[in-house]
């Protein structure tokens, strides 16, 4: 068996209205797709797929479940852009040998990480 790549990053929510919301409005993303009468939306990330999806008791969220992690054009103004929609940090800014990070939520607890990679 061999993975040829990631398909797309799948992500529960449990009121699309409210999800999207914060998925287009606070972190900016354009839909390219929607699918299961509105209850299956997709947005292009770069080159990839995040889809978010309330399709009911099969697959639910959880703060302690799968994540994704954005890389950011300018991590300083993201973190700002953020902080001004009072999103909740459960990681506020920090930095590793490679990278800046911070960790927040989306309204249903999802963790979604900012990202920007080092020069």
């Amino acid at each position: 068996m061999k993975i040829k790549n990631i398909a797309f990053v799948g992500i529960p929510v449990t009121d699309i209205k409210r999800a999207r919301e914060f998925y287009e409005g606070v972190l900016g993303l354009e839909k390219s797709g929607e699918f299961m009468e509105g209850k299956w939306v997709e947005y292009n990330a770069g080159k990839d797929t995040l889809a978010i999806a309330d399709i009911g008791d099969q697959w639910k969220p959880s703060d302690q479940g799968i994540s994704v992690a954005l890389e950011m054009e300018d991590f300083d103004t993201a973190i700002a852009e953020l902080k001004r929609a009072n999103v909740h940090f459960d990681a506020e800014p920090f930095e590793t040998p490679v990278c800046h990070m911070a960790v927040v939520q989306d309204p249903d607890g999802n963790k979604v990480i900012i990202h920007k990679l080092k020069s």
